[in-house]
């Protein structure tokens, strides 16, 4: 039997979900500098008190937005049936092309001069690390038994994240498409 919710929990929800979009947004046009809980909460269309009884503070809004997001992205790549190896890398390479990775980045470079996000930055990229290989191994059909196997994946992460950054700076998709395309093969000879 599923839970009943209340419609003020309806609410909350969805007030909490806009707050979480909005500062992902907000994170990858504005960047950390431009990024306040009153730009967000503005954008959101909800009042900063209302911003703030969701995420007391700057880092729980931005921190918690990044984690919301790269758990629908995970949740998406979850689902996903891929039709061959090459769609599987594409998927993963889109990973990091879109907002998420522009958001994540600003709040990456921000937690290098700000302890108190820091230590809650390096927490949550470990974690989504660590699910993103999970699911790479999965819609890659690999088997990490093998010698060689688990680098061969988290070489292609690397490789999707360079990706994402050089498509920061410019259109990079004819580019990124045949290296996609160099990199399935190789996947394919490495992992049968």
């Amino acid at each position: 039997m599923g839970v009943v919710t209340s419609p003020k929990q309806d609410r909350s929800r969805a007030t909490r979900q806009r707050l979480l979009a909005a500062a992902v947004a907000c994170l990858a046009e504005r960047g950390w500098a431009g990024s306040t809980v009153s730009v967000v909460a503005e954008r959101a269309g909800v009042s900063r008190g209302a911003a703030q009884h969701h995420f007391p503070t700057r880092e729980d809004l931005f921190t918690a937005a990044v984690e919301y997001v790269a758990e629908e992205r995970s949740t998406a790549l979850r689902a996903l049936a891929p039709e061959g190896r090459a769609q599987a890398v594409e998927a993963l390479v889109d990973l990091y092309t879109g907002d998420l990775f522009r958001a994540a980045l600003h709040l990456w470079v921000a937690a290098c001069d700000e302890p108190q996000l820091g230590a809650r930055v390096t927490e949550l990229e470990a974690r989504v690390g660590r699910e993103t290989h999970h699911i790479a191994v999965a819609l890659l059909g690999a088997d990490e038994s093998r010698p060689g196997v688990r680098e061969l994946v988290q070489g292609l992460l690397d490789m999707a994240r360079g990706l994402g950054l050089a498509n920061l700076l410019t259109d990079d998709t004819a580019r990124r498409r045949k290296v996609v395309t160099q990199w399935t093969r190789v996947l394919d000879g490495a992992l049968g």
